[in-house]
């Protein structure tokens, strides 16, 4: 497998990010960490053999990141304030700077991005999704949490709520609905076991929503027996980027 690691310059964290890629042809899929916050963190939990013959066969390249989760969602100790500004501008370096770098190194201007993650990078997937659908047109949620206010404690702003699924998804309408029924996908998947308390409730509660809206999305949930762990990530993920890989059309 082709793997490779860089530091991408990223002007508005002001400072340099993590990046693993890997595969070396197929569409780009854009991973974000859970709380983890690290780069390296599909690969250290055995994703990457999982999904190794979709990447050395060619039929998908990986770029996984790192984020800020620790600053801006799992910190207590700075402000909310401070915290929404710091994923203000990790959006700016997934958007400007990271989508750009992707699309470059596919040597295709425009390419559509998909989007995946566990635990609180599903959030981040659904989110990027939901407000930027031409450029991310499939989100593979797994075990995610779509309702942000717990992580600010009740501070209320614009911020928190423009990243707020649970928030402004409701009240989408007009060309910015359109443009999400258009685009994008989410594929929104939970177990029902160990550890998934409240992410399976609003895996459903989102899907309710997409469902009132008219967005294209899936809802799987898996059983009881199945629980918040790498384990059933692993199998979740390739079961629906098997899917996700065959001719369709979104």
């Amino acid at each position: 497998m082709l793997r490779k690691h860089e530091l991408i310059a990223c002007h508005a964290m002001g400072r340099r990010m993590h990046l693993w890629r890997y595969g070396h042809f197929g569409p780009p899929l854009l991973v974000f960490p859970s709380a983890s916050g690290m780069a390296h963190e599909w690969e250290a939990h055995g994703m990457m053999e999982e999904l190794a013959d979709f990447v050395d066969g060619g039929r998908l390249k990986l770029y996984c990141t790192e984020s800020n989760v620790s600053e801006a969602w799992t910190n207590r100790d700075h402000d909310a304030a401070w915290r929404l500004e710091r994923h203000q501008r990790f959006e700016s370096y997934v958007l400007d700077e990271l989508c750009s770098y992707i699309r470059e190194d596919c040597r295709t201007p425009g390419i559509p991005i998909a989007v995946a993650g566990t635990s609180l990078g599903a959030f981040y997937s659904a989110n990027f999704a939901l407000k930027y659908p031409e450029t991310f047109r499939y989100a593979l949620c797994l075990s995610g949490r779509y309702d942000i206010s717990e992580f600010v404690r009740g501070h209320y702003s614009d911020a928190v709520y423009f990243n707020n699924p649970m928030a402004y998804v409701p009240n989408l309408g007009g060309e910015a609905l359109e443009r999400v029924r258009r685009h994008t996908h989410l594929v929104l998947v939970c177990g029902q076991g160990k550890w998934e308390d409240g992410n399976a409730e609003e895996s459903q509660a989102l899907a309710a929503i997409l469902e009132a809206k008219g967005i294209s999305y899936e809802c799987d949930l898996w059983g009881g027996d199945v629980s918040h762990e790498w384990a059933w990530w692993r199998r979740q993920a390739r079961h629906h980027l098997s899917a996700y890989l065959q001719p369709r059309t979104l």
